[in-house]
């Protein structure tokens, strides 16, 4: 009865402080959460179940490594806010899946995506033909973007936090030395001043980073 107790305590206590954690390591949707957030929460799931599971032993021993985990997520989060390669490494970019109503076979392949993930993800979007799709990306979190020639059309960014995006850039038929000089006619002598720039109906748009406005 009495290890009844305290696993019951332990289970409100530990309810609580893994709340007040989560809260802590701000919003996220389920389907959007990056390679670290998954890790984060697999070894905290594991760390609060040792707790739950052992009431002979301290429960400092469960609370401090939940508390560093914390403390890495929260590194995570600033160093992928600061640092668009980081971001990229950890969490990915898009992956352009169809492309004027053609499969990308090479890119399906690379990322181990099959035909039947494809065409189901394009049901639940209610696209009954490939044909119909202007574009469609695969996102890091796995959904997949799907645009019809009827839509809006997807607007990349060709640098985001003043790091030039190659690949987007030739996505949209430009080059570097193309964006360079036209940023530079607009007044742009430093790429690494722009917060982000992207290619729209014809125009560069771009926003520069707060310290340069």
């Amino acid at each position: 009865m009495n290890d009844l107790l305290i696993i019951g305590f332990r289970t409100i206590l530990l309810y609580v402080f893994i709340l007040i954690i989560l809260r802590l390591m701000g919003k996220r949707e389920v389907g959007e959460l990056s390679v670290i957030d998954v890790v984060v929460f697999v070894i905290m799931a594991e760390v609060v179940a040792v707790g739950l599971e052992s009431p002979d032993k301290k429960l400092s021993h469960s609370i401090f490594p939940v508390l560093l985990l914390l403390v890495i997520q929260l590194l995570t989060s600033l160093l992928s806010l600061k640092s668009k390669k980081f971001r990229d490494i950890v969490d990915g970019d898009p992956t352009l899946i169809i492309q004027d109503g053609v499969i990308q076979e090479e890119q399906m392949r690379k990322q181990r995506y099959n035909l039947d993930d494809l065409f189901q993800q394009l049901r639940e979007q209610q696209i009954g033909s490939v044909r119909d799709v202007s574009y469609a990306y695969l996102e890091p979190s796995g959904n997949l973007s799907v645009f019809t020639y009827e839509n809006t059309q997807p607007v990349l960014a060709l640098i985001s936090d003043g790091v030039i995006q190659s690949r987007h850039v030739h996505m949209v038929e430009k080059t570097e030395d193309w964006l360079v000089r036209e940023l530079k006619e607009l007044g742009v002598n430093d790429v690494t001043q722009v917060f982000y720039c992207s290619f729209e109906k014809g125009e560069l748009y771009f926003q520069l980073k707060k310290d340069f406005q």
